[in-house]
């Protein structure tokens, strides 16, 4: 398919050795200021350039606002915009895309003011949407080549060495730029809490930091907990909990050694408390979750349920707090943990991978990118990755979402795909992927109810009371935006709004 604008990286062609690590400063002095625009300046910013920044402070990120808008006054123009996600706080760059200071973005997760700008097409070239681990393949293997990785350090030592826990900023591990640090042409770290010591404990190595920024505030580490990194109290959804845990067990995955991650929806977070409850009756002791890691995970760790936790970025603060004290709390890069060209990536590890999704279909592809209106809201993160990797993938929805059916014909938009799915766990029934014919079978000796996943969706039709929309007539309008498979091959695109 040929989209103007769009390029699919050479990676989706043809497949690429993963780069060597930059060698770094190479024995270069490491500069420090604590003026934005000098640091622009001394890091050679120019125009066309593609900078990246993280995530890990998620609505409480000021840094790519502080640094891009630094950017538009010194005059520099076309620049892509590689951010591992984008949050509602990232609003102030809306007027940066209309007056070109940015025209590319790639991202793993789209959400807010920048989302819709992009939807009604007012970004100069379609954005990308990647998923955490093509992100990561895609930088190491030369397909996305960065030219200033901008990252946000709640610490900064004497030598350069980062750090994500330590001052008022402190966000846990530095999954994601990690991988940028390895390979952008410079690497230029922010900070609100230098340190004139050297840490015991580093998250990037100083070698591979050009120069420090000093900054009075990175952001509202408390914002971390946002959107949907809020466990459900409802009690049907938390119903739909135990059932997905009890389909986990009859699947014969809930033994010693078990190895799970559970979304960032509100329900998949309520699966790892009834997990918690069952392992502890079981007297069961796993070996690791992974992922985005949550209070619940970390009571698991500190009950010794689990042996280790696998973290590429903390959802809430008590996991901030425990990845800096605790060391069978362990951080890992999002290479490690989700690259598809990393067979010893933490996702192929994995027993079990609770997903959430806006909607899924009759060919069990799952839809985590748009509403039913056509609104960009988030995107694949880890999503597609981990369903890739585990041994047991399962859905957990309710049928509609008020009037608005969960289970369709067909998602508007493929995020994760179909044969990725082995079952999806609603309050109807557990519908069961024909491809996992032994699920449905162990789902039925343990009590659980199989559905048809047709038989459900004709369900969420008569209880949200709505006709299936019929399909869209005319122009369908350009392409403002692409998803790509973790292997950066495209799963499907977002065209103009109205």
């Amino acid at each position: 398919m040929e989209i103007p604008g769009y390029e699919p990286p050479a990676a989706a062609r043809v497949p690429q050795p993963r780069l060597a690590p930059r060698a770094g400063r190479r024995g270069a002095a490491l500069w420090r200021t604590d003026e934005l625009e000098k640091a622009l300046e001394r890091a050679g910013l120019r125009d066309g350039m593609t900078v990246s920044f993280h995530h890990h402070l998620r609505n409480g990120d000021w840094v790519m606002n502080m640094v891009l808008g630094a950017a538009a006054r010194m005059g520099i123009r076309d620049l892509h915009l590689a951010a591992s996600s984008i949050f509602p706080v990232q609003a102030p760059l809306v007027p940066l895309v209309e007056d070109g200071t940015i025209t590319r973005l790639t991202t793993n997760y789209l959400t807010g003011p920048l989302a819709e700008a992009v939807r009604q097409g007012r970004l100069a070239h379609p954005a990308v949407l990647q998923t955490h681990g093509g992100r990561a393949r895609a930088i190491e293997d030369g397909s996305l080549p960065i030219d200033i990785a901008f990252i946000a350090a709640p610490g900064a030592d004497a030598e350069g060495n980062l750090s994500g826990v330590h001052g008022p900023s402190s966000f846990g591990p530095m999954g994601y730029p990690a991988v940028d640090a390895t390979q952008a042409r410079q690497v230029v770290a922010l900070t609100d809490s230098p340190f004139e010591g050297v840490f015991p404990r580093a998250d990037i190595p100083g070698h591979l930091v050009d120069g420090i920024v000093t900054l009075p505030r990175l952001g509202d580490a408390a914002r971390i907990v946002s959107g949907t990194t809020s466990p459900t109290t409802d009690p049907a959804a938390l119903h739909l909990a135990q059932v997905a845990a009890r389909a986990i067990a009859a699947a014969g995955l809930l033994r010693d050694g078990f190895s799970f991650q559970t979304g960032a929806g509100g329900i998949s977070l309520a699966v790892a408390g009834e997990l918690r409850r069952m392992m502890h009756e079981g007297g069961i002791t796993g070996s690791f979750a992974s992922g985005g890691i949550t209070a619940h995970l970390v009571g698991m760790l500190e009950d010794g349920l689990l042996r280790e936790l696998r973290d590429v970025q903390c959802f809430d603060l008590e996991a901030v707090a425990s990845y800096a004290c605790n060391v069978a709390h362990r951080g890992m890069s999002a290479s490690d943990y989700a690259s598809p060209a990393r067979p010893d990536a933490a996702v192929n590890a994995l027993d079990a991978m609770i997903l959430g999704a806006a909607e899924i279909d009759l060919e069990f592809n799952v839809n985590v990118t748009t509403a039913g209106d056509g609104r960009i809201i988030g995107g694949s993160g880890g999503h597609a990755d981990a369903a890739a990797g585990a041994k047991l993938t399962l859905v957990t929805t309710r049928l509609c979402a008020g009037d608005n059916p969960k289970i369709v014909a067909r998602v508007g938009h493929v995020t994760t795909p179909g044969h990725t799915i082995d079952a999806v766990v609603t309050e109807a029934g557990i519908a069961v992927n024909p491809r996992r014919p032994e699920l449905a079978r162990a789902f039925r000796a343990a009590g659980l109810t199989v559905e048809p996943i047709e038989a459900l969706a004709r369900l969420a039709a008569e209880t949200s009371g709505r006709a299936p929309a019929p399909p869209a007539s005319g122009d369908p309008g350009p392409v403002v935006a692409v998803s790509e498979y973790r292997d950066g091959t495209l799963s499907d695109v977002i065209r103009r709004a109205g």
